[in-house]
């Protein structure tokens, strides 16, 4: 157990034999998440702070990769730690950027808009601008009201504001979002119950020789790398994605597809085309083929449909196929 320490605004515990020969930076951490829940917290701050000689350990400066025995005492000032925090938290906050929009519908409740391929959708990790969030918070047509109750949990309200449905950096395509809380409960009902249909362009690698099909395999995060989906038997997530061939081009060895996901799981397209052997062109992250003028993915959210959350009726929109797509459909 750790205790506040006297005269100072520190923070000292005792290293148990569970921390001996984990790195002190990584044993701090561990502590402080259980004594101060309510601070953004991460490793970068920690480390920052034993650099700095803002965490201590028996009493001296060290470095961050030293590792801990038992009965070491590590002293951590409280007072750095929560002005790191804020410092933290003040970066994460999504602000509003000039950037373009390519609106493809608009009312009082939802935007349609055709997400370009290199854009993250909302802040994280190392993507805190530049993204559709920052877009959106710099319309002038986008309502930030999703603080009624039910609306979201604090984080997503913060960081995804309307937000329902995401797409990878690298796919382009068709997007939905809410303009207001009760829009944006009514559509990700619709997304939990696989009410709203999403269609896509891909281009894989090789000929497909069924004219259409349906890939059912679980998917998990890769244990060794957690940016990677695995197909996983036994401890995934069910994930169904049906596929219909637009066109082949035996002489280029690829083929044009129709998707259509019927879950909605992290990379489910790339990765279920890369296990049967068909890696879409440009994913290099699911060992699909450098192609030159693709920079990223073959992959492209073309239609969108569900039922409009306060017009009741089936709406549908598509967004135009890039010119690097478009490439390979001619």
């Amino acid at each position: 157990m750790g205790k506040e320490g006297k005269g100072k605004n520190m923070y000292e515990f005792i290293a148990t034999a569970e921390d001996t020969g984990k790195r002190v930076d990584n044993v701090s951490l561990k502590h402080l998440v259980g004594v101060k829940p309510e601070l953004e917290l991460s490793r970068t701050i920690v480390q920052d702070m034993i650099d700095k000689g803002e965490i201590l350990l028996n009493g001296k400066k060290v470095k961050v990769g030293h590792k801990v025995n038992t009965g070491d005492k590590i002293e951590i000032d409280l007072e750095k730690l929560e002005k790191e925090s804020l410092v933290e938290h003040d970066k994460k906050i999504p602000r509003a950027e000039k950037l373009p929009l390519d609106i493809i519908y608009e009312d009082d409740d939802i935007l349609v808009v055709n997400k370009p391929a290199g854009m993250v959708v909302h802040p994280a990790c190392g993507n805190y601008s530049g993204t559709l969030v920052n877009a959106l918070l710099n319309y002038k047509g986008f309502l930030t009201d999703f603080n009624e109750p039910r609306a979201t949990n604090d984080e997503r309200r913060i960081m995804r504001p309307g937000i329902v449905h995401r797409l990878d950096k690298d796919t382009s395509g068709v997007m939905l979002v809410a303009k207001k809380g009760p829009a944006l409960r009514k559509l990700s009902s619709q997304l939990k119950n696989r009410t709203i249909t999403k269609k896509y362009i891909a281009v894989v690698k090789g000929i497909v020789s069924l004219d259409e099909g349906i890939i059912d395999l679980p998917v998990n995060h890769d244990k060794k790398n957690r940016m990677k989906m695995v197909i996983d038997r036994y401890e995934g997530k069910e994930a169904v994605t049906h596929y219909r061939v637009i066109s082949r081009n035996k002489e280029k060895n690829f083929t044009v597809l129709e998707v259509t996901p019927k879950t909605g799981r992290t990379h489910q397209i790339r990765i279920h085309f890369s296990h049967i052997g068909h890696p879409i062109l440009g994913d290099v992250l699911y060992n699909g083929p450098v192609v030159q003028g693709l920079s990223g993915q073959a992959l492209h959210a073309k239609s969108i449909s569900f039922i409009h959350p306060f017009k009741n009726k089936e709406v549908e929109f598509t967004a135009e196929i890039p010119s690097s797509i478009k490439q390979f459909l001619v």
